[in-house]
């Protein structure tokens, strides 16, 4: 009995104290690493080089980085917005400051400040999107979307009356003319004689800009069909506004983020984004300890169809506008694997599976494959390797000889 009594009065010395603590807002207790199984927080902070707002590429990484936040409770995460290319390392160091041990940098742009702040600040995760360099704490990741921009390259070959389509770069950096490349291969598959106008505006989110080069692309080149990398809907506004007005059609593609309500008379398919997915799996195994400091150096994320990171569509769900279907299924060609004759419609989706599938039967860069100048690149059979795709800068054939080089 004796000793129940010093028990409970134990437990009430603790209770007390731990009242009084409360009651003056500090209550001191030795440093103790939680048990095994505990939970703990994560905090992670993200920077984009361009608005939330914008619909595009940073709207979809904002989108990812809302749905893993929602989903782990031992996740906590910040951001930052427009963040101009060049100035990364300040918004860096507040981000650490503020005690997040893992930082994601959005753009390529980001690259080498990502990795003077890995090197300064070993301590800390790194993961830096679109661009080749890493560290030991510094690993890299993207999604992939050139299959897609092939299928809708498929798509525009079918629907152009005039065989002349425009693309709308934001910057002429290995992405985009990766993405080129593969929409011009998609065109001429269907559409031999397909001639791919290109404008680059020198800037991932301007509005303004886009529109103004979607504008020389009709009325200068006579294009009737617009793919674009920039990070609005503006070119798909602009179109909708001719097809209101003028009663002329353009036909577009929505890039990144859903925007089929931006133009539901003119907008084709495109290309969607599930960064969730990749966010996902990266900061599942910083939580468990799978990446640390000390082994990224060799983590490089290249997912696409396969890995579910990449989506057909003008919107979730909605791979082809049906105001098309019916368009594409009127339009056959000769199938590039069987040679039998077959509908856009079909070889779309046809395609689309062999993409998804874990061997990824169908790749785009498969030969024969000529430059721009019309000598070969890759011989029949011949695939691109992803060192040749990651560093691209030069054009496929059927790229207007005046476009801006890479």
């Amino acid at each position: 009995m004796a000793e129940k009594g010093k028990i409970v009065s134990l437990v009430l010395v603790l209770l007390i104290g731990l009242g009084i603590g409360i009651g003056v807002g500090y209550f001191a207790l030795p440093a103790v690493a939680p048990p095994p199984g505990a939970q703990r927080v994560l905090k992670a902070g993200f920077i984009y080089v361009g608005p939330i707002g914008d619909i595009g590429w940073t709207y979809a990484h904002d989108y990812g980085r809302r749905w893993v936040d929602e989903k782990f409770d031992w996740l906590e995460t910040v951001c930052v917005e427009s963040v101009p290319e060049g100035q990364a390392l300040s918004y860096i160091e507040n981000l650490i400051n503020q005690g997040c041990s893992v930082i994601f940098t959005t753009s390529f742009g980001f690259m080498d400040q990502t990795l003077e702040a890995a090197q300064t600040y070993p301590d800390v995760i790194f993961f830096h999107c679109s661009g080749y360099k890493r560290w030991k704490n510094m690993g890299t990741y993207f999604a992939e979307f050139y299959q897609l921009y092939y299928l809708n390259g498929l798509m525009a070959g079918a629907l152009t009356n005039t065989s002349h389509i425009g693309y709308v770069a934001a910057h002429l950096i290995p992405e985009v003319v990766r993405h080129i490349n593969a929409f011009v291969l998609g065109a001429r598959t269907v559409n031999p004689n397909v001639t791919v106008h290109i404008r680059v505006i020198h800037a991932w989110y301007d509005p303004t800009k886009a529109r103004e080069a979607a504008e020389s692309l009709v009325f200068d080149d006579n294009v009737d069909v617009i793919a674009f990398t920039e990070d609005s809907p503006a070119i798909i506004e602009y179109a909708q506004s001719l097809y209101d007005q003028q009663n002329r059609t353009v036909l577009v593609f929505a890039h990144y983020s859903p925007m089929l309500k931006f133009g539901t008379d003119v907008v084709v398919s495109g290309q969607l984004v599930h960064w969730e997915v990749i966010y996902e799996d990266i900061l599942s195994k910083v939580y468990s300890g799978a990446y640390n400091t000390t082994n990224l150096e060799n983590v490089d994320y290249w997912w696409m169809l396969k890995e579910g990171a990449v989506e057909l569509g003008a919107d979730f769900g909605v791979p082809i506008n049906p105001r098309f279907e019916n368009m594409l299924k009127n339009k056959m060609v000769t199938h590039p694997i069987t040679g039998e004759q077959i509908s856009v419609y079909d070889l779309v989706f046809e395609l689309l599976e062999l993409m998804s599938e874990e061997t990824v039967v169908f790749d785009p860069y498969t030969g024969p494959i000529n430059f721009q100048n019309g000598t070969q690149w890759l011989a029949d059979g011949q695939r691109a390797t992803h060192d040749q795709l990651w560093s691209i800068n030069f054009y496929v054939e059927g790229v207007d000889p005046n476009a801006p080089k890479p």
